[in-house]
């Protein structure tokens, strides 16, 4: 393939992996930024897998790049390569597929700032599964953020699954969620964004959109489609359409995004907490969003210690996390209030010693956003700890948040912990979090990769919107805090429990999905999807796929079970109410409980 035009890029020293890993993709090593177009203002130095474009670049030379990276990533799902592709504000056009490990996203202050010209999609893939022949099921981990997008085509395709968000994106014409031909898919979140035309769900099992506005219809429902805050959102129907729909979210915050201000300085901004949202930030009449100095941030590489990352967090500093995996001997710990910890191109932390990847302080304001977690070979206890135990502090008005962090026990390789995430601190946010013990890839096995449970929350007033959490071998999400509520969850039992006996709860048969304690007063959730697939040809059942206390505070609203394949199921669908899923298709609604 033709190299990259050389005289328009500002090259970096390479690690001899990283250009390796490069060179092997057919891309070119060297590149990380377009020149920029104030002198006195050179891009950072965001290593060799951030590109930067600006309206200058020749249209031929930013779509040989978006070809190359879509080739080698398309199918490079447990791989280790990540990227980002950053266009600063003008008019591209350009046709971005994006693959495993990509993201995609403006840097302007407003999403029309940057206007893509053709797409910023994601293609279904051959599956022989799939009665279609194509499928999204594993259409994981890639993002597209802070842009607008005119399609070329008759749509804008975005056929994803899990941990693949769209957030601050108008699109200016149809948005289609589905691989085609009706094949499978499994997501999804928006947050933020704009539609002007309608969008199709097709097979799209279940669906969160939150805080964003749709401008022409929403097709069609599978099981569960959750709306909250949306303008233009279809009105409430569970079951029959299978939508959910809250008038407004109750408190949000969104994700920290990078952008370039009009004297070419970059800038990081930390949108602020409201309440009773809904549509766009940016719509018309929105304020100006508070932002941070770029050189507030600690920029660190995949080669730097977790001693170094620490000493910069103690020092006071932000972290931006460029794109690759970072071993770590020891847990990043953030002590500071309003620490911001943001991703880019979805890097992974990959614990070594057992430890933690993140213990988080009980102290206001932290963001944590764009991350994934994978779990290591030696156990870890938990892999991100919001709050010590018996953390009382109110963070009411500063609350710590989680949006876009994504945990992974087994698929890259072996790997095995206690619990994914712990949840300890008062009013933390939880936003578009998946928690996934491996069902394929590497160190996969009931044996290999284990993990008890996904997610505990002990912290009184947590809210979640978008709850993804599968597979684990116990409970997958305990709830033991009071005031909890989460918008949008869904979740798969385990495929591989070997008997019944290896899969038994206190409470009886298999492991309910969703636990509240008993000693929960009050709690309330919307929009909920327990699904079961036991693939070990044993007749496995689940007595209940939701556990909770049966009292006047705890209230449930749209849920449904499901059998997808294999043998045994689900016998009831919260506590003792719901019929069962069990031997062959079917699902088991219910619109409301108590």
């Amino acid at each position: 393939m033709r190299p990259l035009d050389r005289s328009r890029r500002r090259f970096l020293t390479l690690a001899a992996a990283s250009a390796a890993s490069l060179t092997a993709a057919g891309l070119d090593p060297a590149p990380a930024s377009a020149a920029s177009s104030e002198a006195d203002r050179p891009d950072p130095d965001f290593g060799p897998n951030v590109f930067v474009y600006d309206p200058s670049t020749p249209t031929a030379e930013i779509q040989s790049t978006l070809d190359r990276l879509f080739a080698a990533q398309e199918h490079n799902e447990m791989g280790a390569d990540r990227y980002a592709v950053l266009f600063k504000p003008g008019r591209y056009e350009v046709n971005a597929r994006l693959g495993y490990y990509t993201t995609v996203a403006g840097l302007g202050r407003h999403p029309d700032d940057v206007d893509i010209h053709g797409a910023v999609r994601v293609v279904g893939q051959p599956d022989p599964n799939s009665p279609a022949g194509i499928s999204a099921l594993t259409n994981f981990w890639r993002s597209a953020e802070n842009l607008s997008v005119t399609p070329t085509d008759w749509s804008n395709q975005w056929a994803v699954s899990q941990a693949s968000p769209m957030r601050r994106v108008h699109i200016r014409g149809i948005l289609w969620l589905e691989p085609g031909n009706g094949g499978y898919s499994s997501g999804g979140y928006i947050a933020d964004s704009k539609v002007d035309g309608i969008t199709i769900n097709g097979s799209q099992q279940q669906w969160l959109t939150r805080d964003s506005e749709l401008g022409g219809d929403w097709t069609n429902g599978v099981w569960n489609q959750v709306f909250s805050g949306v303008l233009g959102a279809p009105a409430q129907g569970f079951p029959n359409p299978p939508y959910t729909t809250l008038p407004t979210s109750p408190v949000t915050r969104e994700k920290p995004y990078l952008f370039v201000d009009g004297d070419g300085a970059w800038r990081v901004a930390v949108p602020a907490l409201r309440h009773d949202t809904v549509g766009t930030t940016w719509g018309a009449g929105a304020g100006a969003t508070p932002s941070l100095s770029l050189d507030d941030f600690f920029i660190a590489r995949p080669t730097d210690s977790a001693q170094k990352i620490n000493q910069e967090l103690s020092r006071g500093r932000h972290l931006l996390l460029t794109p690759g995996v970072y071993h770590l001997d020891r847990a990043l710990r953030v002590k500071h209030p309003d620490t911001v910890v943001l991703g880019l191109g979805m890097p992974s932390l990959a614990p070594t010693t057992g430890d933690a990847a993140f213990r988080i302080e009980d102290v206001d304001g932290v963001r944590v956003a764009g991350v994934l977690v994978d779990a290591g070979p030696q156990e870890s206890e938990v892999l991100v700890e919001v709050g010590k135990p018996n953390s009382h502090r109110s963070h009411a008005t500063n609350p710590i948040s989680l949006q876009d962090v994504f945990f992974r026990i087994g698929g890259p390789g072996v790997g095995r912990a206690v619990t994914s995430l712990v949840v300890n601190s008062r009013y933390t946010i939880i936003d578009n979090l998946w928690a996934w013990r491996g069902d394929h890839g590497n160190g996969i096995g009931w044996t290999s990769n284990t993990a008890d449970t996904g997610v505990v929350v002990n912290g009184d007033d947590v809210i979640a919107y978008g709850l993804f959490v599968e597979h684990f071998q116990q409970w997958q999400t305990i709830w033991t805090g009071e005031r909890g509520r989460t918008v949008f969850y869904q979740s798969e039992l385990p495929y591989d429990p070997p008997s019944q006996g290896a899969w038994r709860s206190p409470t009886g048969r298999g492991w309910a999905s969703y636990k509240v304690a008993g000693q929960v007063r009050e709690h309330e959730a919307w929009g909920l999807g327990v699904y079961s697939y036991f693939n070990q040809g044993v007749d496995i059942r689940c007595d209940r796929a939701i556990e909770v206390p049966r009292r006047a505070g705890v209230r449930f609203h749209d849920m449904v079970t499901v059998f997808l394949d294999g043998s045994g199921g689900i016998e009831r669908t919260i506590n003792e109410t719901g019929t069962p899923v069990v031997g062959s298709y079917g699902t088991s609604p219910v619109v409301s409980y108590p």
